[in-house]
């Protein structure tokens, strides 16, 4: 085996392992300057929610978190999101989920998640951020801070 081949095969490997599929926010139809996040007790991925904060603060949208079903009144705006982690040799972010809403209506979501769980891909061990620092600016592309 050719080391072109094998240096080929590993690059394939690395960038085909990664799957996001994003549905961006149209700014032209909603204007959004604050977002509610429902805190999900059943996601412990250290550093996700932050990312994730992080991310509408990039876009120039503040953000507040709540708890239970109900957002706050004034919350026009809400987020829900599902993070799930992976174990080889330490944990790892592998799937996560986030949608953003207004009342009932989906504006807008973004998944992130490694095909067959990271496989052999180094890049399975990024930061929480490294992964979803491009996956909220790519919901959020059409929203530029102010």
């Amino acid at each position: 085996m050719s080391a072109r081949f094998l240096t080929l095969s590993i690059a394939a490997c690395l960038s085909a392992c990664t799957a996001v599929a994003v549905r961006p926010v149209n700014s032209s139809a909603h204007s959004i300057q604050h977002v509610c996040i429902q805190r999900n007790d059943r996601v412990i991925v250290a550093g996700f929610i932050e990312s994730v904060e992080r991310g509408l603060t990039r876009h120039g949208i503040t953000s507040e978190r709540y708890e239970g079903d109900k957002p706050p009144d004034h919350c026009v705006y809400t987020l829900n999101y599902v993070a799930r982690l992976n174990w080889d040799m330490a944990t790892y972010l592998w799937q996560a989920e986030v949608e953003l809403r207004k009342g009932a209506e989906v504006v807008g979501t973004a998944d992130y998640h490694l095909r067959n769980r990271g496989g052999l891909a180094l890049n399975k061990w990024a930061s929480v951020e490294t992964k979803m620092a491009p996956v909220m600016d790519q919901l959020l592309a059409n929203f530029h801070a102010t």
